[in-house]
């Protein structure tokens, strides 16, 4: 059992996004928001120097107002997608560089096992062929993005490849939702620098209107960060995770 690196997340190193390897980047979001709440900064940094970035999206994120009158499920999922373009336009990524699984929301794990999901996983890598791949962190409170690191992870042992795996976290920076990790892997945490373009992240985080606004005001149990939330992801760093091998 270890204390997740988030606790002691300022003490961390602070580095710039020269550490990041040349080639392909690849971003994967459990749900339409993630890579840009846990990302922004890095996705920004990367397309200022021309680096190449693929985003996938593994859910459709449609439980976020599953009783919505005004957005249905297909509907919401449209929205939702529009959002994410909207997000990575202003990050510098381009709409033919995201790819939307529209795996169940909530319900990704019950995909882990699927030929097809695994298939259609692994064509992907193939055609990307990433050389760095950012991943939700492996112990994140939300079973969508535990789920969505083992997808992924799954579907690289598969593949003659071996991208360097950096991990974000999003729930995690919820105290009331942080656990001890049970994890025997080495975990190192730092820190990236985005100073610089932090306005662009929280320029991005702002196209998520049905995720921060009351945009969808007919559903009371409807999904909304809160600002307490989203002041994690207003910093001028993010913080990664990396297994020590």
């Amino acid at each position: 059992m270890m204390s997740t690196p988030i606790t002691n997340a300022t003490r961390l190193p602070l580095k710039s996004i020269s550490t990041i390897d040349l080639g392909c980047v690849l971003v994967v979001a459990p749900h339409p928001d993630d890579e840009t709440l846990g990302c922004g900064g890095a996705i920004a940094a990367l397309r200022l120097l021309d680096y190449p970035v693929q985003v996938l999206v593994i859910s459709d994120g449609t439980l976020s107002h599953p009783r919505s009158q005004k957005y249905p499920a297909a509907a919401l999922r449209s929205l939702r997608e529009q959002e994410t373009i909207a997000a990575l336009n202003c990050l510098g990524v381009s709409a033919e560089a995201v790819t939307f699984l529209r795996l169940p929301d909530g319900s990704i794990s019950d995909h882990l096992t699927s030929d097809l999901t695994g298939t259609a996983c692994c064509a992907y890598l193939q055609a990307v062929l990433p050389k760095t791949v950012f991943l939700p962190w492996r112990c994140d409170p939300h079973p969508d993005h535990r789920a969505a690191w083992q997808l992924i992870h799954q579907a690289i042992s598969t593949l003659v490849l071996s991208p360097r795996i950096i991990e974000y976290p999003i729930w995690d920076w919820d105290p009331d939702q942080r656990e001890t990790v049970n994890n025997s892997a080495k975990i190192t945490g730092w820190r990236l620098n985005i100073s610089t373009i932090v306005h662009l992240k929280q320029q991005a985080i702002a196209q998520y209107r049905s995720q921060t606004t009351n945009l969808i005001d007919d559903d009371p149990e409807g999904f909304r960060l809160t600002p307490e939330m989203l002041a994690n992801f207003s910093h001028p760093w993010e913080l990664y995770f990396e297994e020590l091998l």
